[in-house]
């Protein structure tokens, strides 16, 4: 791969214009949403080149040899969690086609956990345990799944593995998003678990602090390791390792900004979409929904991974309404409560490296490339060019006036893939060449294109990993209670397999719930 080690903000409201973005030149403050590249041109290209590009797009064989080894399938959905935390637009659908700049990110660009801890317990006391007499605990609640057979005949008790929800099956948490598909949820369910088991390390070692001063240094130590790992775990497996120490000691280059961060457009509506060529059609869950498993070899299919959660979404209802009774083996129609079987085994989605002959498999995440698997060129609720992923995510980076991978690539000081590094024999490189889009590329087909040529589909090229490395390192520096701002050469404090460090196989070790299934 290519050596890359040496190598605005905000509100942006209705009257918000392109002249005045190119005016801020990303050293301004127009808000929550903005540029990092005001100043290029946008790629203007019409529907039905992108749809061509689009349907080239998916892959025909999702299953043959198309892993990366490098990263396991856990990450796909852990950067699902935290894109949960850093964006969420509320504009209707309608309202971002006339005006894609008038768009308000409503949630807080900083890695801050407010998906999981909500407005915090005085403003959302629902969310946080009691105790026998009524009085608020520093923990979250965590909520119990249901009791299920697991396959041989045998009935699983409950378990304390499920989001906490309502009567009607609605999960009561911060982002109700990350209820949308079993392996989110099970992340978010992670991440309460790991708050609720930093209380307890926390009370172990300050037995005299208030339950409101013990809450706050759990939050701290969660938030912070939470931010160590998304910079050190997650980030540098999708670029390479040392690039977030680098751009900490030679400074952002191209992601800046005054005062407060903001979500940029070539980050949230391109680089960042990069996760959703890591997606399988099909996981080894457990040990009851795996290859060769008791149920006759079911497997945690996307169908599935959405029925089992999902609960207060459409996609649950048209998935339910489409789905043969024989596809859910817990029988048909939307589940209030999580069964017991369908609890994660996180053997299966991070590496704990494992000793050769263990009696179960670890997902890794697929190659990451434009090649995306077919359930995806089909949602479920919508029709015609609209029911493609692929086209819906060109159409969109055309709509918020993206400028094209190559632009970027110059603005970046880097040398841009030539046309002719796109015609590699695959059908997506085929469509590019056929409608010129390899000469003037959409920024997200770029980045996955460059991912594959460049990284070999096992990590990011050099325009993706500066956009994601310098975005995520920006806004952690840019929040006043992360532990960049607070404590610069802050390290993690928890207990971990290498001191100094964290992971997410070190954060679900100190939490101890691997595989409650056994």
């Amino acid at each position: 791969m290519t050596r890359i080690l040496n190598m605005k903000h905000g509100q942006a409201t209705r009257e918000m214009t392109r002249q005045s973005l190119r005016a801020l030149n990303g050293h301004g403050d127009p808000g929550r949403f903005g540029r990092m590249f005001p100043t290029l041109d946008p790629l203007v290209v019409g529907d039905d080149k992108l749809f061509t590009l689009a349907k080239a797009m998916r892959d025909t064989a999702p299953e043959d040899g198309k892993d990366n080894p490098n990263i396991p399938a856990g990450f796909t959905y852990l950067g699902q969690f935290v894109d949960h935390d850093i964006t969420l637009d509320l504009t209707p659908l309608d309202l971002q086609k006339a005006d894609p700049l008038a768009t308000q990110n409503f949630r807080s660009p900083a890695l801050d956990l407010d998906s999981l801890y909500g407005p915090g317990p005085v403003l959302a006391p629902f969310m946080y345990q009691r105790d026998a007499k009524g009085r608020k605990l520093p923990k979250l609640l965590v909520g119990r799944t249901d009791p299920s057979p697991d396959g041989t005949g045998t009935d699983l008790p409950e378990f304390f593995a499920d989001l906490p929800r309502t009567g009607a099956g609605r999960a009561v948490i911060g982002d109700e998003r990350n209820d949308e598909n079993l392996l989110v949820a099970q992340t978010h369910l992670a991440f309460l678990k790991f708050h609720n088991a930093v209380v307890d390390w926390v009370q172990q070692r300050h037995p005299a602090l208030d339950r409101d001063a013990l809450f706050e240094e759990a939050q701290r130590l969660t938030r912070w390791h939470y931010q160590w790992i998304v910079l050190y775990d997650f980030v540098e497996k999708l670029t390479e390792k040392g690039l977030i120490d680098r751009i900490r000691r030679e400074g952002r280059r191209f992601y800046r900004f005054k005062t407060r961060p903001y979500m940029p457009a070539e980050f949230s509506a391109a680089a960042y979409r990069l996760g959703h060529s890591m997606i399988r059609e099909s996981y080894s869950h457990n040990r009851v929904f795996r290859p060769g498993g008791p149920l006759g070899g079911t497997t945690g299919t996307l169908k599935l991974l959405f029925f089992f959660s999902g609960k207060s979404g459409a996609i649950i209802g048209d998935l339910a309404a489409t789905a043969d009774r024989a596809d859910f083996p817990n029988g048909p129609g939307p589940q209030r409560v999580l069964p017991s079987n369908w609890i994660v085994d996180w053997r299966r989605f991070f590496d704990f490296k494992t000793p050769p002959g263990a009696d179960f498999l670890l997902n890794p995440s697929r190659r990451l490339d434009p090649l995306i698997v077919p359930e995806l060129h089909g949602l479920p609720g919508e029709e015609g060019r609209f029911a493609v992923l692929p086209f819906r995510n060109l159409r969109r980076g055309v709509q918020l006036e993206l400028p094209s991978g190559q632009h970027v690539a110059r603005a970046m000081g880097i040398t841009p893939m030539a046309p002719e590094d796109f015609v590699d024999g695959s059908p997506d490189g085929q469509a590019a060449d056929d409608t010129g889009l390899n000469d003037t590329t959409p920024l997200w087909y770029y980045i996955l294109k460059e991912a594959s040529v460049i990284g070999k589909g096992k990590r990011l090229g050099p325009v993706g990993s500066l956009i994601i490395a310098e975005t995520f390192l920006g806004i952690v520096h840019g929040d006043q209670n992360s532990f960049l701002w607070q404590r610069e050469n802050w390290k993690p404090e928890l207990p971990s397999a290498e001191p100094g460090t964290f992971t997410m196989v070190d954060l679900l070790n100190f939490v101890g719930d691997i595989n409650p299934l056994g």
